[in-house]
């Protein structure tokens, strides 16, 4: 996962209904070629290869790429010491074929030197619908050292590539892009509870009232009403009206809403899909699991080998050393999870992650609507089903083992705090199985946050599975302990933000909320006095801490605070922490009814953050909590509610779980999810929460596409978008937990 916070990119007001603004040329531009000889009519120079045999034939550059690379990088041509100015739009084209056909090459434009920056990619399938191919993007810097490149390695067959009429022209006009939207009527495309709100929004030009219709999937009207005009919509530019037909509860599919002549997309009102999209949301984790053979009978098309476990050409988790000068020891870091599309395993949102699928059975235990069954043994189809151990913490012990692991041992510098993660030495290419992996694994710097994340977890997971493994939770509960006193011993080792090459950085120079979630899991796991006064002497316990961004792998004080309200225990003002979630509640509800798309989000200038869409959940996490405290049927209703954004409700009319919804989000940024770069990879699995609209646009691809969106814009379906369309285990983490809260509202 490449995230992690950068600075928003500067907006502009984005008008109309679905289009997204783009910037305009640079004044006074002229259209410039940048290539020299892209027609190849009688020399290559100045082209340069990479470990291909090239040369000129019939007019084109062709080059025999062996078979047996890994990466795209480890064959290619290219061209150094192309000029881009900054802000000007550029045309990047090219005609390429591949013999067989359908090879996938990477064309790139970017940093010839150290660090080799990337500002433009794409990756399409050549040979496939016609061989030329023409993109248009502006340009981020000023530069003399540009490179474009076609990199076209990662086959494990040799192949011909074949390339002409290469063009990079600056000064051209953009090229606007316009998602396609569909009906203006925006609805949840799932389901609606028929016991709970129904909530809509129509994109329409009219600033009065209009009739709209409920039809049955025989066209029979089944209610009726009128719209209630809400102007323009700030995080999208829409002007916009809401519909309420909650009175209606009648059970049925293949509903729409008709209004202003538009037709919505279809829906059910039945509480049944929600108990499989707990499922699913949940079955996600067992295709992210490293070091185990996915089984095609338990996931069928996502069966794969098993990834790093010292296979060639893995070089593998069992013996990972440090990075250089870090430490003179090697670990066993086998198991856990993929973070998410990329090889990497970090503790901070494995930590977050595990809390939340833990908090998520924890619910189960406690809540007036919980029912521990649902997520009970035999639930998830996975290798440990039948063991009479719920399925939930059996998929959760995979990546709790891996988090011990990471524990630096005894006798060890800094004994008993947690590496920080665990990934490759250089990023790797897109697609790429993890059993393929061929770059050298490292241990990065334990730090304070990854100790405290290991200290939380452990303790959490030490209440949980005495039930089931005494053993374990003694153990788990042994490397808490271990854990909290590390990070008391060492309370200020950060992680580097620039440590950020083959794997996400996971930057968090303030701990004082892990310290206080740490100590809230040990107290509600202990009891201990020293836990519980570390509670209430942190700062954190009375600060506000419900923002409108909403709870993170790097802002962990809600975890805290709901477990602390939630969890039965004896801590003195426990009445307190219980309001103070009611407070947090309240805030997101009035949210949730002043936005015209009915979600509790509506971030400060509508810039949305990396994941926006789990950002939403958690905020719904809140809501949900505060129902579970009070009973109150406004926090249900508003959890509920919000769930409607991400499966359709929203300016973009996408569901952003793939297999939900009519037109649902599906080209993730994946490397074994791949299917829009190889056909023979499937899509993730049906339950895959993307990311969603990131205002900061910090890919190639998305920065082409999307400069100057607003707000629920900053988005697209493309498996190249890594910072809009990327899918993680915390992001799925927040789906389990709120899927399997509507599911027993149901």
């Amino acid at each position: 996962m490449k995230r992690r916070r950068t600075a928003v990119l500067s907006l502009t007001t984005l008008l109309g209904a679905a289009l997204v603004a783009l910037p305009a040329p640079v004044a006074g531009a002229e259209e410039i070629e940048q290539v020299k000889n892209g027609t190849f009519d009688t020399t290559a120079d100045p082209w340069w290869t990479s470990n291909v045999t090239a040369g000129l034939s019939d007019g084109q550059l062709c080059a025999d790429v062996p078979g047996g690379t890994t990466n795209r990088w480890d064959a290619a041509i290219g061209q150094n010491d192309i000029t881009l100015v900054k802000g000007e739009s550029y045309r990047f084209s090219f005609t390429a074929s591949a013999a067989p056909e359908a090879h996938v090459v990477r064309a790139i434009v970017g940093l010839q030197a150290a660090p080799y920056d990337t500002w433009f990619e794409v990756s399409p399938q050549l040979s496939v619908s016609g061989n030329r191919y023409s993109y248009t993007f502006t340009a981020p810097v000023d530069t003399a050292q540009g490179q474009v490149g076609l990199q076209v390695g990662g086959s494990a067959d040799p192949w011909r590539f074949c390339l002409d009429d290469v063009s990079l022209l600056g000064g051209v006009q953009p090229e606007p892009y316009e998602p396609d939207t569909g009906p203006r009527m925006r609805v949840n495309q799932v389901a609606y509870l028929p016991a709970g709100p129904k909530n809509a929004t129509l994109v329409t030009e009219a600033t009065q009232r209009l009739p709209w219709q409920l039809r049955r999937a025989d066209g029979t009207v089944a209610a009726r009403g009128w719209t209630v005009p809400r102007g323009t919509d700030a995080s999208s530019g829409q002007n916009v009206h809401s519909i309420d037909f909650g009175a209606y509860r009648t059970r049925g599919t293949g509903l729409t809403l008709v209004a202003d002549g538009e037709t919505s997309r279809p829906f059910d009102i039945d509480a049944s899909v929600w108990e499989r999209l707990r499922l699913d949301a949940a079955k996600y984790y067992y295709t992210q699991r490293s070091g185990i053979a996915i089984r095609d009978d338990l996931r069928p098309g996502y069966a794969r080998p098993a990834g790093h476990v010292d296979v060639a050409p893995n070089q593998g988790d069992g013996a990972v050393p440090c990075q250089p000068g870090v430490c003179d020891y090697t670990l066993d870091v086998t198991g856990g999870w993929y973070d998410a599309g990329d090889h990497g395993k970090y503790v901070v949102n494995g930590g977050i992650s595990v809390w939340e699928l833990l908090s998520t059975y924890e619910r189960a235990l406690h809540a007036r609507t919980g029912d521990p069954a649902k997520l009970g043994d035999r639930t998830l189809a996975i290798p440990e089903s039948g063991n009479k151990v719920p399925d939930l913490l059996d998929e959760v012990r995979w990546e709790l083992d891996f988090l011990l692991k990471m524990q630096v041992p005894e006798g060890q510098p800094l004994a008993g705090m947690a590496h920080h993660k665990i990934h490759d030495e250089q990023w790797t290419g897109l697609p790429l199985l993890p059993s393929d992996d061929p770059q050298k694994r490292e241990l990065h710097p334990p730090s304070t946050a990854a100790t405290l994340n290991l200290a939380a977890t452990a303790a959490q997971a030490a209440r949980l599975y005495k039930p089931y493994d005494r053993e374990f939770a003694a153990e788990a509960l042994a490397a808490a302990r271990k854990a909290w006193s590390a990070a008391l011993a060492h309370p200020d080792r950060y992680a580097s933000e620039s440590d950020g090459i083959g794997g996400g950085a996971y930057a968090d120079n303030n701990v004082t909320d892990e310290f206080y979630w740490a100590a809230a899991e040990l107290y509600l796991s202990t009891g201990e006095k020293q836990f519980r006064d570390r509670v209430l002497n942190s700062p954190v316990h009375t600060a506000d801490i419900f923002a409108p961004l909403g709870y993170d792998w790097a802002r962990t004080a809600a975890a805290a605070r709901l477990d602390l309200a939630t969890v039965p225990s004896a801590l003195p003002g426990r009445d307190k922490v219980r309001q103070s979630v009611l407070k947090g509640a309240d805030a997101y509800l009035a949210t949730l009814r002043s936005h015209p798309y009915g979600m509790p989000y509506a971030p400060e200038d509508n810039r949305y953050d990396w994941g926006s869409n789990h950002q939403i959940l958690h905020n719904a996490v809140v809501i949900a909590t505060a129902y579970d405290i009070s009973g109150a049927s406004k926090y249900r209703d508003g959890a509920l509610q919000s769930m409607d954004y991400l499966f359709g409700r929203n300016a973009l009319n996408i569901s952003y779980v793939t297999g939900y919804g009519e037109v649902n989000a599906k080209n993730q940024h994946a490397r074994w999810y791949a299917n829009q770069l190889d056909p023979s990879q499937p899509n993730p699995p049906a339950g895959t929460l993307a990311g969603g609209p990131n205002s900061s646009i910090q890919d190639p691809f998305a920065q082409s596409k999307l400069q100057g969106c607003v707000g629920q814009f900053c988005y697209i379906d493309d498996i190249q978008s890594w910072s809009t369309n990327e899918h993680t285990i915390n992001w799925n983490s927040a789906l389990t937990r709120m899927a399997s809260f509507v599911a027993d509202q149901g």
